[in-house]
């Protein structure tokens, strides 16, 4: 399988929601690895990396997120798989 990168940056209701959280549970089930963080600008950053699939249902996930948010856009940008991280975890800025 594949391995990937994905860059994510999504918008609309998505802090004070879990996001972070409850995408920390859904990435570490699918061996996602990477980070998720609060922007400045209300908006919540992802790195994932892992099996092609499994960083697309990561991303699906995304799109609706958990009960409570209003996810309003989800920017993808496909990068250089690197394979930097052990595990997903939450950046605090």
């Amino acid at each position: 399988m594949a391995k990937v990168r994905a860059h994510l940056i999504i918008s609309g209701r998505v802090q004070g929601v879990f996001f972070r959280y409850t995408m920390e549970q859904v990435a570490s089930k699918l061996n996602v690895t990477g980070w998720a963080k609060n922007r400045f600008d209300g908006k919540v950053e992802a790195v994932l990396e892992g099996d092609k699939e499994n960083v697309e249902k990561v991303i699906e996930w995304s799109h609706n997120g958990p009960a409570g948010a209003v996810v309003e856009n989800v920017e993808i940008s496909w990068e250089k798989h690197i394979g930097e991280f052990n595990n997903f975890s939450i950046e605090y800025s």
